[in-house]
């Protein structure tokens, strides 16, 4: 049964300014391995920006919201071994999300020069 649904769209540039003036913003956001993805990209801006929007999408879907016990470098998207994004939740916010008996998180991104965005179904 579908618990929820969530879209989300970001500016490239916004997140381009973020990363590149505020120390620690990237760390604070991606995870380690995000970070490494992102970086091997001809135009990495384009692939945090998707992955804000998606992190931003499924608190939307899980229909909470930003809560305490969550952290947004512990919603995790990385590709498959097709290529097809996969969120994964890590560590406390994990544990947070527990109770939502979630199933399946289908997940979803799409970015051009300019903009990002990603939607997100949330099953349990």
């Amino acid at each position: 049964m579908i618990l929820g649904t969530g879209i989300d769209m970001i500016e490239v540039e916004r997140v381009e300014a973020k990363i590149s003036k505020h120390s620690g913003f990237r760390e604070m956001v991606f995870s380690l391995k995000e970070i490494e993805y992102c970086e091997k990209k001809t135009h990495p801006f384009q692939h945090y920006a998707a992955r804000f929007a998606a992190k931003e999408a499924f608190l939307k879907a899980a229909g909470t919201g930003w809560i305490n016990g969550t952290a947004f470098n512990e919603i995790e998207i990385l590709p498959d071994e097709k290529g097809k994004p996969v969120l994964n939740l890590l560590g406390e916010t994990a544990i947070t999300f527990q109770s939502l008996q979630i199933k399946k998180i289908s997940v979803s991104l799409s970015h051009l020069k300019s903009i990002a965005s990603a939607v997100v179904v949330i099953e349990n």
